[in-house]
Order: structure tokens, then sequence, then C-alpha cells
């Protein structure tokens, strides 16, 4: 009897943070990785990490919001490990200004990588994971798409707009066995509130923030639920967290 292909999750983002989390827990779990940044040398040095322990992986650098970049890395990815069994479509980014302030262009840029981003990524593995069987597509959205505050209104949209992408997403996938979910994340201690300290922005109080890691092992674990079931949405936050409910 043959032997069974590993399986190949690939995730965005997976130069730090909550990607670079992610990727190893896959990897953990047994999966090959394909890992994918917007700086290529951050993926690398993911993929690097990962493959000291033992784990198949494939770096590439790809702006999740164009759509040659997407294509590109997918039939990398697919080439170099065979199959595509989970996307987790982590990769955002965002600009704290007003709108009066936001320039169209950074706008645009949140809408691409945030929004158009997970649509890319999910219509260029469609067709490899209907072929296959099957698939879980996991896309991460926010706390921000819970409520609302000021400066945050591009980010506000994109992350609305992934939870209605995911429920639609979910239900053309039923008959092609591909599942779809959406981590809803409240605050992580990762470089995304970077930016706070720069545009001089108070930090979050790091008991209001959690560990990616955390988050990761949510995302692994919904991708293991049996055939009949689906994780369909997941909020997960610090026990403090200061936009929820």
């Amino acid at each position: 009897m043959a032997a069974e292909m590993t399986k190949v999750a690939i995730v965005t983002g997976a130069g730090s943070g909550l990607g670079a989390a992610t990727a190893q827990r896959f990897a953990a779990g047994g999966y090959a990785v394909g890992c994918v940044d917007i700086r290529r040398e951050t993926a690398e040095r993911t993929a690097s990490d990962l493959r000291q322990c033992g784990t198949q992986c494939v770096a590439i650098g790809c702006d999740a919001g164009s759509e040659s970049d997407v294509a590109a890395a997918i039939d990398l990815i697919h080439n170099e490990l065979g199959r595509v069994d989970v996307v987790v479509n982590n990769a955002a980014i965002d600009h704290t200004v007003s709108v009066e302030e936001m320039t169209i262009e950074q706008w645009d840029q949140v809408i691409a990588v945030n929004l158009r981003g997970p649509f890319l990524l999910a219509k260029a593995v469609w067709p490899l994971m209907r072929r296959q069987g099957g698939g879980h597509i996991v896309n991460i959205a926010s706390t921000a798409a819970t409520r609302a505050w000021a400066n945050a209104s591009a980010y506000h949209a994109s992350k609305w707009g992934v939870v209605g992408f995911g429920r639609g997403l979910g239900v053309e996938g039923r008959p092609h066995g591909i599942r779809v979910t959406t981590i809803i994340p409240g605050g992580m201690r990762t470089h995304f509130f970077d930016r706070f300290v720069e545009q001089g922005i108070p930090m979050p109080d790091e008991c209001n923030l959690q560990r990616p890691e955390t988050v990761a092992d949510v995302i692994f674990y919904a991708t293991q639920m049996p055939p009949e079931s689906n994780m369909q949405e997941v909020i997960v936050t610090p026990v403090s967290e200061t936009s929820w409910p």
C-alpha cells in the first residue's frame, strides 16, 4: 500500500507574530509548510527554523494583494510539496489614522492585503482542493470585526469583510469538502502594535494581550475536526480583552 502523502499547510504573514507561530504549530503537527510573507527573508527565517526540526518547508516572498504574486506562490508550493490541505490567510496591515487623514493609497493597501488577499488565496487553491476531495481555509479576522473604535476605519472594513467572505465561501465549499473557519482573535503580543509607539499612541497593557501561540493552537485545532463537523467562527481573546464584548 502506498504511503500517505504528508499534508501541507500554507501560512501567509508567516515571517513573524501569529503567522510564524501558526507555521510552527502545523510543523509540530506533522505538516509540510509553505511560509509566505511579503518579505522573503522573514519567510525564509521561519522556514529555516522549521527545517532544523525536520519539517519540509518552502519559503516565498509574496504580496498577498497581488494576483500574480499569489498565483506564483501557490504554483511553487504545490509543485514543491505536492498538495495543499490548509491555507491560513493571516497576512494583514493597518494604518492608524482618521478617515480625513488617510490617503486613498493607504485605504486601498489595507483592503488589498486584508480582504483581497484571502479572496486571491482561496481562488488560487480552490481547484487544487476540489481535485483532492477537500481542504480547509482559515481566515484570520479580528475583534475589530465585532466593534469599532476611531482611526481604524479601513481595518474595520477589511476585517468585517473577512467575516462575511468566510461565511459565503463556506457555503460554496460544502459540496466539495472544503471547510472554512474564521478565527477572530483579540490583542496579541506581536509586532502589530509597534506602529503605535511610532505614532505616539500608548501601547495596550500587556495584561490585555495574549500569546500568539495560543491563537495558533486554536487555528490548528479547528483544522483537525472530524469530517462531519466544522468550527465556523471562533473568538479567542485575553480574559481582560478591552474590545470584547
